[in-house]
């Protein structure tokens, strides 16, 4: 007969083996470290992701709907192992995802991303927000001349040499920040694709931020006139109408003069748009002050009059004595 004999576990060696296989489960290992992206001129990733505040617009939707989740976490589209080969690692079609299932809804082919106004030859101050910091070389491309919205992006859309090349910027307010001067011959709806490649990790990051241009013969004085370079800003497109205020990104708030200059109609420095291209379309908000708007001529006019009557009217309900 053989005799059976019972092992009891001590109480550490027990619990450690329940707990080694929960270790294996993607859950168990805790939340993935993201790192960062444009948030003006605004990329797809930001826009649509929950802190962006454009996910309720057309394009948006049907990108968490291709993805079947949110873009929560927006700063993290990442790809390792790409060493500066991103024309060989990531396939024509997939350059707004990086090839990643994740972020599979950025590369659907639409003319109502939210977009940012640009003027050609102005002068551009890409603000990269980031969640960790990383030194490495920003690169920075726009689609040339005949780039067709509708389409798949394709590397053949883009010239070979980034316009602007930046390596190592100062991390300062939570945003790295690249200043570059715009090719002069873009119009119409454009892409700005921006691609990170770290140095101090073995991850390369890429976005899609959709950029209006006016047409040729239309806002010719916007055209002319350069964005300023200071004071980035991280604007979102919204999607509701223009009488909502858009959620930013944490930079300060913009001066009264710019405030008065957005009021009365101008386009704070960007070029104004083209009819055709009817999605949403961002205004920057730059420089600091205070954070009460500062009205326009006309409505102050009508703000005094109003309070004016409202004073004579409470003046003649005095008792008399």
């Amino acid at each position: 007969m053989t005799r059976m004999t019972r092992t009891t576990a001590r109480p550490g060696v027990r619990v450690a083996a329940v707990a080694a296989p929960l270790l294996l489960l993607p859950w168990a290992a805790g939340p993935a470290q993201a790192h960062g992206a444009p948030t003006d001129p605004v990329s797809r990733v930001y826009a649509c992701s929950p802190e962006g505040g454009a996910a309720r617009s057309a394009a948006c939707r049907a990108a968490i709907a291709a993805n079947g989740a949110p873009f929560t976490a927006w700063d993290n589209l990442r790809v390792a192992g790409v060493g500066g080969r991103d024309r060989k690692v990531i396939p024509d079609g997939r350059l707004c995802s990086g090839n990643l299932p994740a972020y599979r809804g950025l590369d659907l082919a639409r003319r109502d991303w939210p977009a940012t106004r640009l003027a050609p030859g102005g002068r551009l101050t890409l603000t990269y927000a980031s969640t960790i910091a990383h030194t490495g070389t920003f690169r920075l491309y726009l689609t040339e001349q005949g780039y067709d919205p509708s389409k798949p992006l394709t590397w053949s859309d883009l010239p070979e040499q980034p316009f602007a090349e930046v390596t190592d910027p100062p991390l300062r307010d939570g945003a790295y920040r690249v200043s570059a001067t715009l090719p002069t011959d873009r119009t119409g709806r454009q892409v700005l694709y921006t691609v990170w490649q770290n140095s101090s990790t073995p991850d390369t990051y890429y976005a899609c931020s959709d950029v209006v241009f006016p047409e040729r013969g239309k806002a010719a004085g916007a055209a002319g006139a350069a964005r300023p370079e200071a004071s980035p800003s991280a604007p979102v497109a919204p999607s509701a109408p223009a009488s909502q205020s858009s959620p930013t990104s944490p930079t300060p708030p913009a001066s009264p003069a710019e405030r008065a200059q957005r009021a009365a109609g101008e386009s704070g420095g960007r070029a104004g748009g083209t009819a055709a291209d009817a999605a949403p379309v961002t205004e920057a908000t730059h420089g600091s002050g205070p954070s009460a708007p500062l009205l326009a001529g006309g409505a102050t006019a009508v703000l005094l009059l109003t309070g004016g009557a409202a004073l004579l009217f409470r003046l003649r309900r005095l008792p008399r004595r």
